[in-house]
């Protein structure tokens, strides 16, 4: 099955690099080797076995932008499943930025009006950390009003920081077919090994693909930040030619353990009772997998949705 997924903004806004972390394995420093994308620079991802990500990086020079919308319209706006708009936050040319964004909306909603909108407020860390959210508040409301009558989400996001995987993992769940089925059993599964939450990661880009949560938590950005450290520690191992299986974290108040589910993902269970044995929590996530590949394999028999 594959989804259609355009990645556009101005030149120098960020894209290349936040492909680069989420899909290639890139570490945030060694994005700025990087050079500029010229014209479209094509990739197919897998994702989840079946689902395959054929992400369109169009470079954003001002004469290529222009090209999109007059030669290259039809083609590079047609049966586009996703748009993904990035924004540089410090653009000293943001009322050029808004014209590009409209100018892509236009064509989408000429070509691909069903298509899901997703704008990247991107560099928030180069914003003093008390004014990000106002500001990124003010280009949420511009954004909205100027994406009508097309819904867009905005996300403020940071090659620096976890706000990355949010964003990313929000985009890709859309596109996760049989996604309602895969809670229900996360929900079952979360039920029957009384864990306070269970998240899945697809195994690639250690994305958060679905997650059961139980008990409440009071950190919002767990899930993101569990993203990003264990996918720097598989970074790490792979330097080291060892390769990632599992972990097991335990202090005085949980217990977590993070552990290869199906062929395409990992699975994390998080416990409040420190006590857990650790081979009990394993044997159930073992005793899963089965159930877990089964749904997999229904999900990849459904007909791809672009060609």
């Amino acid at each position: 099955m594959k989804k259609k997924v355009l990645l556009m903004g101005k030149s120098g806004s960020g894209k290349t690099s936040m492909r680069s972390i989420i899909f290639a394995n890139y570490i945030a420093r060694d994005t700025r080797r990087l050079g500029a994308t010229i014209d479209v620079e094509h990739s197919h991802v897998r994702f989840l076995g079946n689902l395959v990500l054929n992400l369109w990086d169009c470079g954003g020079q001002e004469a290529f932008m222009e090209n999109y919308f007059a030669s290259q319209r039809d083609n590079i706006f047609r049966n586009v499943e996703v748009l993904i708009y990035v924004f540089d936050v410090e653009s000293r040319e943001m009322e050029k930025d808004m014209h590009y964004y409209q100018s892509c909306l236009e064509a989408i909603l000429q070509n691909s009006p069903e298509a899901r909108i997703f704008c990247l407020v991107h560099k928030m860390d180069l914003v003093a950390e008390e004014r990000r959210e106002e500001i990124f508040k003010t280009r949420e409301e511009d954004l909205i009003r100027l994406s009508k009558p097309l819904e867009c989400t905005c996300f403020r996001t940071s090659i620096w920081d976890e706000t990355l995987y949010k964003a990313w993992s929000s985009i890709v769940y859309k596109l996760i077919p049989n996604v309602k089925a895969l809670e229900s059993s996360l929900k079952q599964f979360a039920a029957i090994v009384d864990a306070d939450e269970v998240l899945l990661f697809e195994r690639a880009t250690f994305l958060v693909v679905s997650h059961c949560q139980r008990r409440p938590h009071r950190d919002a950005h767990r899930f993101e930040k569990v993203s990003n450290i264990v996918k720097q520690f598989k970074l790490s191992c792979s330097k080291l030619a060892a390769q990632f299986q599992s972990m097991e974290v335990r202090n005085s108040v949980f217990a977590a353990f993070i552990d290869g589910f199906t062929s395409n993902t990992y699975v994390m269970v998080e416990m409040s009772d420190p006590k857990i044995p650790s081979e009990a929590t394993l044997i159930n996530i073992r005793n899963a997998r089965k159930h877990f590949e089964k749904l997999e394999k229904v999900s990849s028999s459904a007909p791809s949705q672009y060609q």
